[in-house]
């Protein structure tokens, strides 16, 4: 087999690797609050998730993996080193902090892996500053967003059944919760399987097999295997899931009820189908924690547990640079072996 051959097996297998632990990092975002409300048992709520993360690959289009792979480095200078070193630094940091139980962005790691590679192999240059604001501002605008729907959707919710018996409102969004949860996979699948596209096609525009025009298109010929290799590691990863950190999502930040899950999760949902659609990469696990805690925010301040929301936006703050140093590290260690990378 050809080293430049091997170079790209290996990169995208890393990219799929990097897609899995995203699945297994993020789980918590689609299945915390309906696990955390009983509605569905665990085994059944993974299962749930990761058939919805899959079908996201036919309904979400490819807008998000667009601006991964060229609207935010400037491809000349991404090799495939770069794109592995990139994968290593958000791998590295998805890893501790599911460790640490902390619901972190596995996106924001994977754009700060990619930033920490290209601006260690050719200098701050390489980035693409359009494309990175409104990452950027998003990364406060998406939790607020789903902060500010979820509560209105309480409110709205609580006006206009305030008559009904409180068990009958709890029957109904039992049931209710089944398609919230549903559609916030589609959105969590639909959004962060899209990140791994951009990285695979990149790293096949770094080896030469599509041009930059592909890349910035349709991928020619390697659409749907993209596309289908992506959504099937995502999903593969949902379905076996990141414990840990359903039990801080689903428990820790505020008390849920069915009615509280179906208004977190519808709220979620609808912010990452527009950023989907958008082509704005945002953090699902952001977006899902600022409608959660939107949530706790209808009954009474104090029913949101504001000393872990808070060590989580510390968590939130440090991802982007922590996978930024990694990469870069891990690009220096890969030069060393091979100069020219």
């Amino acid at each position: 087999m050809k080293p430049d051959l091997l170079l790209l097996i290996i990169t995208v297998l890393v990219a799929l690797i990097f897609d899995f632990l995203n699945g297994f990092h993020d789980a918590a975002n689609s299945i915390a609050t309906v696990v955390s409300t009983r509605v569905l048992s665990p085994k059944l709520a993974v299962v749930w998730a990761a058939f919805f993360n899959f079908v996201a690959a036919f309904l979400l289009g490819t807008a998000v993996a667009k601006t991964i792979g060229s609207g935010m480095i400037r491809i000349d200078y991404v090799t495939q080193y770069v794109v592995i070193a990139g994968l290593l630094g958000a791998i590295v940091w998805d890893l501790l902090t599911w460790w640490w139980g902390l619901p972190t962005s596995s996106s924001h790691a994977l754009i700060g892996g990619m930033a920490g590679a290209a601006i260690m192999r050719a200098g701050w240059k390489v980035i693409i500053t359009a494309g990175w604001y409104k990452t950027l501002i998003f990364i406060v605008v998406a939790p607020i967003m789903g902060l500010v729907l979820a509560f209105s959707f309480m409110v709205a919710i609580f006006w206009i059944l305030r008559d009904k018996p409180p068990r009958r409102i709890d029957a109904w969004f039992r049931k209710l919760q089944l398609l919230s949860a549903a559609a916030y996979s589609l959105g969590h699948g639909g959004n962060d399987a899209q990140k791994t596209m951009g990285i695979v096609a990149s790293a096949l525009y770094g080896a030469k097999i599509i041009t930059a025009s592909e890349l910035a298109g349709s991928w020619g010929r390697y659409h749907w295997p993209i596309i289908l290799a992506a959504h099937t590691a995502i999903a593969l990863g949902t379905y076996f899931g990141g414990w840990r950190i359903v039990h801080t999502m689903g428990s820790r930040i505020t008390k849920l009820k069915p009615i509280g899950g179906f208004c977190a999760e519808t709220a979620g949902a609808i912010t990452l189908f527009a950023t989907a659609l958008a082509g704005i990469p945002v953090s699902t696990t952001h977006t899902i924690t600022g409608a959660i805690v939107g949530v706790g925010a209808t009954h009474r301040l104090s029913a949101v547990r504001w000393g872990v929301a808070t060590r989580i936006v510390w968590a939130w703050a440090f991802t982007i640079p922590a996978a930024a140093l990694v990469s870069a590290l891990a690009f220096y260690l890969i030069r060393l072996v091979h100069p020219g990378a």
